[in-house]
């Protein structure tokens, strides 16, 4: 899982510290006769003098902060932020405290493999700015132990980049359940053989598991087996199905599940509705009728983990046409890139609830940034 992004990650970790590994042997040289010793505090020392090193000043800028494409939430502008890594503050750096400080100089190009690396990685491109804007905010005039891991010091500034970039500050799945008003009506929504129908029986055995009663509505009437397919695992699950014949309004399907569900005091309804290309305007229609007509507590997009930025488009243009509250990535542990899992919450401004990960029912995964975080970097 991730392997290609962790390996890219690995290697911009070390094109750092070879970097900063070669200046800091180039800062071990004379004092520069630009530094006045005076300017400097004194200090006892019983060993030999600690030689000073010979720059000049340099002013580093960080590169303006681009902003994200996501429609549905504003993300606060972060202030142009000028740190200035002066002559002084290096020879003070290096003499008292044995400590280095990192400047543009150092990151520049690292930097731009890391862009590069992200975006080959199947991630989004203004997720990749963003994550490489805010490592080299958090590490452009860090101050590093001469010679200590450099490797370390930038793998935590990737790690909290990420999250930032992951992070959902929104209700949980299980929140919006036990709260919402019964039948809680969930929507399942995305394109064709991207593992909808199992993903629903997913989530079916996991509210069964904790202890709600669910129904589940059969609302793709188009595609030939759909109502067959879905009626296996709600046969094995032990769940009542409704369904009506093929060719029939979804709307009306769903909206008899859920008087059914009214009638017999269920606590949950799951849709079922047909795959379709989110560039097909009548069936986004459809979709918008059938959210107007049964109004679910949540729409839910699903789609495939390996299918990357194509994944990543179609949940931004689900959102933008129907407005999704989340998303639910299947096949996860195929995936080697991990793009999607890092950019459909930013591009779209909605979490992800869950990853399914294989294709056992219990195959399902609640969204966890730190799991997330250790499989990327490989911390099993």
């Amino acid at each position: 899982m991730f392997k290609s992004l962790r390996d890219k990650f690995t290697s911009f970790k070390h094109s750092v510290g070879k970097a900063v590994h070669k200046k800091e042997e180039a800062e071990e040289i004379e004092v520069s006769s630009n530094i006045q010793i005076s300017d400097l505090p004194t200090t006892k020392s019983s060993g030999p003098p600690t030689k000073l090193i010979s720059t000049t000043t340099e002013e580093v800028t960080d590169a303006q902060k681009t902003p994200s494409l996501s429609i549905e939430k504003e993300k606060m502008k972060k202030k142009e932020k000028t740190k200035k890594v002066g002559l002084k503050d290096k020879a003070k750096t290096l003499i008292l405290k044995r400590e280095a400080i990192l400047d543009e100089k150092d990151l520049a190009g690292p930097l731009w493999e890391l862009e590069i690396s992200l975006m080959e990685g199947n991630v989004a491109l203004p997720v990749a700015e963003e994550i490489v804007s805010n490592v080299r905010e958090d590490l452009i005039g860090k101050k590093k132990r001469i010679f200590s891991n450099t490797e370390e010091i930038v793998e935590d500034a990737l790690k909290d980049s990420i999250k930032d970039v992951i992070r959902n500050d929104g209700p949980l799945f299980d929140e919006m359940i036990s709260t919402g008003d019964k039948p809680v009506v969930i929507l399942f929504v995305g394109v064709n053989g991207t593992g909808k129908t199992t993903t629903i029986a997913k989530v079916a055995k996991r509210l069964i598991d904790n202890d709600y009663s669910v129904v589940i509505a059969s609302g793709d009437t188009y595609r030939a087996g759909a109502q067959e397919q879905i009626e296996i695992h709600a046969e094995r699950l032990g769940l009542r199905l409704i369904k009506h014949q093929y060719g029939a309004d979804p709307s009306a399907v769903i909206y008899d599940a859920v008087e059914h569900a009214k009638a017999k005091g269920k606590d949950v309804v799951l849709a079922d509705t047909a795959g379709r290309m989110h560039t097909d305007a009548n069936l986004m229609r459809e979709l918008q009728k059938i959210k107007r007509i049964n109004s679910p507590r949540l729409t839910i997009f699903v789609d495939e983990a390996i299918a990357g930025n194509d994944a990543v488009e179609r949940a931004k243009q689900f959102n933008e046409s129907i407005g999704i509250d989340g998303s639910i990535l299947s096949k996860l542990d195929a995936d080697a890139r991990g793009g999607a899992a890092i950019s459909i919450p930013y591009v779209t401004g909605k979490p992800i609830f869950f990853f399914g990960v294989g294709q056992r029912y219990e195959d399902l995964i609640v969204f966890d940034e730190d799991w997330l975080l250790g499989k990327i970097f490989g911390e099993e």
